[in-house]
């Protein structure tokens, strides 16, 4: 088979995998929204784990199709153990099967400025009693029922109006967790800058590892706030996120970022950016 030049490298997005399949049908939707911002190119999902294809099915499919080039971007919110260590990995063997084949990793998508205000709208939504973005279409696929906020249904509109932040109001950011505690102090940032940019008192909080949710809702409610919403600091709903509504069942959660438009933007950048290192490296 002739290799295919023409349109720009495939986009390989490579999710994290997980038992649970609304994760993956999440992700699979991500992937095509993704996909249809830009039709002449191809875009193929892979996952590191625990679902299919995984990128080594993924990138052998490429190289028989004849690709030659593919940015391989990691749809992973921390640069922990997988992005460095276990895609590289993969990757490393996937050129040993297929030396025609050029992959180049990108970044990860990282606490982006776009996956914050993602961020900030699920919360906003969640408030309202509305369960996903505008635009979004993970609305039967990432988001359990959502509730709003009892006697203050309009709170988050008057936290990013101009009538500025509820007094009330408080955020739990609830990301995954790691081992490493400088990883968890990087994620951390992710609160204090939403907490930044929307006047709103906000603490961290893991489902894997302490500080919890527990310490989270306490922490805020000796702050002052009287009602409190949690925002998963997840690109999709699973095990994990689960477990945050069991640990604190009378909250109202807001819906992972899942299919939000500004994911397909960052990831796009991701690629866009990889393209742009990788000619000025060749000048």
């Amino acid at each position: 088979m002739a290799p295919r030049t023409g349109g720009g490298p495939a986009l390989v997005a490579v999710a994290h995998g997980s038992r649970d399949p609304r994760s993956a049908a999440t992700m699979a939707a991500v992937v095509a929204d993704v996909a249809a911002a830009r039709p002449d190119l191809t875009v193929r999902l892979a996952f590191l784990d625990l679902n299919a294809p995984s990128v080594e099915q993924v990138t052998d499919d490429l190289a028989a199709q004849g690709h030659t080039s593919a940015i391989v971007v990691p749809l992973l919110l921390g640069n922990a153990f997988h992005a460095r260590v276990d895609l590289p990995a993969l990757l490393g063997e996937a050129t040993r099967r297929n030396p025609r084949l050029r992959l180049t990793q990108a970044d990860v998508l990282g606490a982006d400025p776009r996956l914050l205000a993602a961020l900030a709208d699920q919360v906003t939504h969640a408030v309202n009693g509305r369960p996903v973005a505008s635009g979004s279409r993970s609305a039967d696929i990432a988001s359990p029922h959502i509730g709003t906020l009892p006697g203050s249904p309009g709170a988050m509109v008057r936290t990013f109006g101009s009538a500025g932040p509820s007094p009330e109001l408080g955020i739990a950011v609830a990301a995954v967790g790691s081992r490493n505690a400088a990883a968890n102090r990087r994620t951390a940032a992710v609160a204090r800058r939403l907490a930044a940019s929307t006047g709103l008192r906000t603490e961290i909080c893991f489902a894997t590892v302490d500080p919890g949710i527990a310490v989270a809702i306490d922490r805020l409610r000796a702050r002052g706030a009287e009602h409190i919403v949690v925002a998963p600091w997840f690109l999709a709903p699973g095990l994990l996120t689960d477990r945050l509504r069991t640990a604190a069942p009378d909250l109202v959660h807001a819906a992972v970022i899942g299919a939000h438009s500004a994911l397909t933007e960052v990831i796009w950048a991701r690629y866009d950016s990889t393209i742009a290192a990788e000619l000025e490296l060749s000048a």
